[in-house]
């Protein structure tokens, strides 16, 4: 049993995120199963801070960006979900390479969704774990179709 409600489609998923921060630091969904989203970013001058480790700012993108289109795959097409609280625990440095988030829900409810995102390096060690809170909200007009 999946909790998909809308069919998911990595390419369609990289195709939406063509013209905003996602595609401009690199992101890229990359698997899907029947209960998490997974992406990967690469660590590079675009996402790292000055002192070369992979920017916190940038892991918290990262797991906003597949928390947020994972509570939204779970939605009828009238409905979307928008960021209300976002943390992140950063728990070892990257200095290259690229590092891989997967989204998995800690509650689906009709007005909230909350969803842990663990990210790791390339040898599968945990750097970050975060935590983001969404609220589920009517799709409005000025927002641009999925």
């Amino acid at each position: 049993m999946t909790i998909w409600k809308r069919e998911v489609e990595l390419s369609r998923l990289n195709e939406f995120s063509a013209d905003c921060s996602v595609a401009h630091l690199g992101i890229e969904f990359c698997a899907f199963d029947a209960n998490s989203l997974s992406a990967r970013m690469p660590v590079d001058a675009r996402t790292k801070q000055p002192f070369g480790l992979l920017h916190g700012g940038a892991s918290v993108l990262l797991a906003e960006t597949i928390g947020s289109t994972a509570a939204l795959l779970t939605l009828p097409a009238e409905w979307m979900a928008v960021g209300v609280e976002v943390n992140a625990n950063h728990l070892r440095p990257v200095l290259e390479g690229y590092v891989r988030g997967t989204a998995s829900p800690l509650h689906i409810g009709r007005s909230t969704q909350v969803w842990e995102i663990r990210i790791c390096n390339e040898a599968g060690e945990l750097c970050c774990v975060s935590r983001l809170t969404l609220a589920v909200v009517p799709v409005k007009r000025h927002v641009r179709p999925t």
